[in-house]
């Protein structure tokens, strides 16, 4: 039986086979275009760890309520989550590359227009609004090409996403750090000069790249609404696909979504904050050994071995829970960003190389939105949730229903048995 659920005979996508990747080894991992796609996404995602340091000190600074930093970072991560599903299509009608390069473009001429209205003065709160919408709307027009663009420029995917999660995790911390620094020794506009020559050198890089001709380049187009509806189609047709963002969708609404609001409390308010930025950083730091573990191990069930490494989020959310000490904290924190790290890799090799290239960043952008908008819904309810029940509670209750969701994916069959194409 194939590991993959038939698709609906309704799809012409459906009939299409994977991708034919080469096999691994067959060229270096640091080949030119994965130079330069490494480079791009570490760029961006140093710049992307700057824009809430920069919100924040750009706001307060200039005298602004508490409440205009939520509502900046609420304009920048909204149109993420909502224009995702059309960058998924657009990135299919028009090339993911040609995509990404205009997104890096939106996401430069608003940090650019930031950094001025920062560095002159006090800019109106409808400004920073706006222009924070222009860089969530690039976000949203950059992420669904990613996951197309990573096998076509690397022949060893699984080792290409741990590189990529590993740069990710380093630059999660050296991101608002340097962000931190910057502020002190010059201000928010400052920051935001520097998050546009982020962006401009993951253009640059985009641009040099040589990718070789695929067939869904020039595949025959339907109208947008018929891609977008073909996209659910070919979604639905995957039940280990659709299974695992369904058990994701609650995983991240109960589980991820509060846990990461309900860490800074708890620890802020029994350690200082202090510890708490420590905690992160050796999340940080787990999130890199993560990554490592999946250039070394190529399980051949990835999607069963990253469920089992997905139980130890639970001693980050007992440990919590149990307000245990501050080495506990920490084993919990690191143990956490390794398990979650494990999963990340598992997760995008399967999708990249188990569906057609032709869908496959439509089917990224539904995974996409989706997580994006369950975890958005567990971080606005965590505080009230805790407040009424208690936020050891919440925290416990998290590490339940951890072990329920890891027991779902590893009991669905579809999920449990697919096999790594390569």
């Amino acid at each position: 039986m194939s590991p993959v659920s038939p698709a609906s005979p309704a799809s012409p996508l459906s009939q299409l086979p994977p991708l034919p990747y080469p096999a691994p080894g067959t060229e270096a991992l640091w080949n030119r275009n994965f130079r330069l796609f490494f480079v791009a996404r570490t760029a961006a995602l140093f710049g992307d760890g700057m824009i809430p340091v920069a919100l924040t000190a750009g706001l307060l600074g200039a005298g602004r309520p508490h409440s205009s930093v939520g509502y900046a970072l609420a304009a920048w991560m909204g149109p993420l989550a909502l224009f995702v599903l059309f960058g998924g299509v657009l990135a299919d009608r028009f090339t993911p590359r040609r995509m990404m390069i205009i997104a890096d473009t939106l996401r430069l001429l608003g940090a650019s227009a930031l950094a001025v209205s920062f560095a002159v003065g006090n800019p109106p709160l409808w400004a920073v609004y706006s222009l924070s919408a222009v860089a969530g709307v690039g976000a949203a027009l950059f992420q669904p090409g990613v996951a197309s663009t990573v096998p076509r420029v690397s022949s060893d995917v699984q080792r290409a996403n741990a590189v990529l999660r590993v740069s990710e995790a380093l630059m999660t911390m050296a991101g608002p750090a340097f962000a931190g620094v910057l502020v002190g020794l010059a201000s928010a506009g400052a920051v935001y000069a520097a998050n546009a020559s982020t962006f401009l050198v993951s253009g640059i890089c985009l641009f040099l790249l040589r990718l070789a001709p695929a067939p869904s380049d020039d595949a025959r187009r339907g109208t947008f609404v018929a891609e977008l509806v073909d996209g659910w189609r070919e979604f639905r047709a995957r039940s280990w696909l659709w299974g695992v963002i369904a058990i994701w969708t609650v995983y991240g609404f109960t589980v991820l979504g509060p846990m990461l609001p309900l860490t800074a409390i708890e620890v802020t308010e029994a350690h200082g904050s202090g510890t708490y930025g420590a905690m992160m950083a050796v999340n940080g730091a787990g999130s890199v050994v993560g990554g490592l573990l999946a250039l070394r191990l190529r399980p051949r069930r990835p999607l069963a071995a990253g469920a089992v490494a997905l139980t130890g989020v639970c001693v980050n959310l007992l440990a919590l829970g149990l307000g245990l000490p501050v080495f506990a904290l920490g084993a919990g924190q690191f143990i956490a960003g390794s398990a979650f790290a494990f999963w990340l890799v598992m997760w995008s090799t399967t999708v990249q190389t188990q569906v057609p290239p032709e869908a496959l960043n439509r089917l990224h952008a539904y995974d996409v939105a989706g997580s994006l908008l369950m975890l958005a819904a567990g971080r606005a309810l965590a505080g009230p949730v805790a407040d009424r029940v208690g936020a050891p509670e919440v925290l416990l209750a998290g590490a339940v229903i951890n072990v329920l969701a890891v027991g779902v994916l590893l009991a669905a069959r579809p999920i449990r048995r697919l096999e790594r194409i390569r």
